[in-house]
């Protein structure tokens, strides 16, 4: 996967916006600048939109809730979490009824019921399953219970990896943190359910109706992985977690088709980075690789440069996209 051209603003070209949440819309309690309107002019375009997120703490009535006062109208169903596709999995596996022991927050808790399942907070041998999510209240006591489960046989899913997460102070400890405790107690490694795996976003298109979505997150090894794995256009922004120099260093499978700011390039055309030879062109940018060094030259807005740079570091192996040169390019970019 590389960056790729859109001649017509991608609200246009796709027919769904499958959005990531945290990074994307939203940055703790306050909206990212630009997602209020660019929200409206996708639907005004006519794109369906649904808001696919790995947070798990929070039921889709509150996050919509939360939405809606943000300037983003949206209903519970607008709203696809990874508690609703981690409960799926356990009642794929066992009978209505069951007990799960849930590691988490009241979304979570309500997913599993919605299933048909019967959330618990302690162990015992009727638990089948152990599922757990996103919580800003998670204590010890939970903890336990859920190692204890999990040594005990248990089928462990984790509603999401995600290690970190945006929020007013920086990026905290999100649940991939928090899962490596019982995974570490244990020696058991859960069934992911949220993204980059397939339920999430495979909700969000039936739930849309879509047969070739635009995926926007803020996270490489979430959202645009997941992108990849569907065949999917994946946009990534910079308003969250990854940052310029993650995406220059980008395994294959993690590159995004487009490249934006914030959530309001998925209103825009985007131009194509073009490679002739040693040089990789975007609009006023060259960048030049030269038996593994990175040379930049030319004038204009930086992430044009940072397109062209990425294409450049992606396309010659000489370049270790983790190196002096390219810290240097993308500090000559102002980036």
């Amino acid at each position: 996967m590389s960056l790729q051209a859109a001649d017509r603003p991608l609200d246009e070209l796709h027919d769904a916006m499958l959005l990531d949440l945290d990074g994307v819309v939203y940055i703790g309690p306050e909206a990212v600048p630009a997602a209020p309107e660019a929200i409206g002019k996708a639907r005004a375009a006519g794109a369906k939109v649904a808001f696919v997120t790995n947070n798990a703490g929070r039921t889709p009535a509150r996050i919509a809730e939360h939405l809606t006062q943000l300037g983003v109208p949206a209903l519970p169903s607008d709203v696809v979490t990874s508690a609703e596709a981690a409960a799926r999995l356990v009642a794929e596996r066992h009978p209505q009824g069951s007990d799960v022991l849930v590691v988490g927050d009241t979304g979570l808790r309500q997913a599993v019921r919605r299933m048909g399942l019967r959330p618990v907070t302690v162990d015992d041998p009727s638990v089948v399953a152990v599922v757990q999510g996103y919580s800003r209240s998670i204590n010890r006591d939970l903890l336990d219970q859920g190692a204890l489960a999990v040594a005990r046989g248990a089928f462990y899913v984790a509603a999401n990896a995600d290690a970190t997460a945006p929020g007013e102070w920086g990026h905290t400890p999100a649940n991939g943190a928090f899962v490596r405790v019982i995974a570490h107690a244990t020696g058991v490694e859960p069934v992911v359910a949220g993204k980059p795996m397939r339920p999430l976003h495979e909700e969000g298109m039936l739930r849309t109706g879509a047969t070739d979505p635009l995926i926007v997150g803020d996270r490489l090894d979430t959202d645009i992985e997941g992108a990849t794995t569907h065949g999917a256009a994946g946009l990534l922004v910079l308003s969250g977690v990854a940052t310029p120099r993650d995406l220059v260093a980008a395994p294959p499978h993690r590159r995004p088709r487009y490249l934006a700011w914030d959530i309001s390039g998925m209103n825009r055309t985007h131009p194509a980075p073009e490679r002739n030879g040693e040089q990789t062109l975007c609009r006023g940018w060259t960048i030049t690789t030269t038996d593994g060094t990175v040379h930049v030259s030319g004038a204009g807005e930086p992430l044009d440069g940072l397109r062209a740079l990425c294409v450049a570091v992606w396309s010659d192996e000489k370049v270790d996209p983790t190196g002096p040169s390219v810290v240097e390019a993308l500090r000559a970019l102002g980036l």
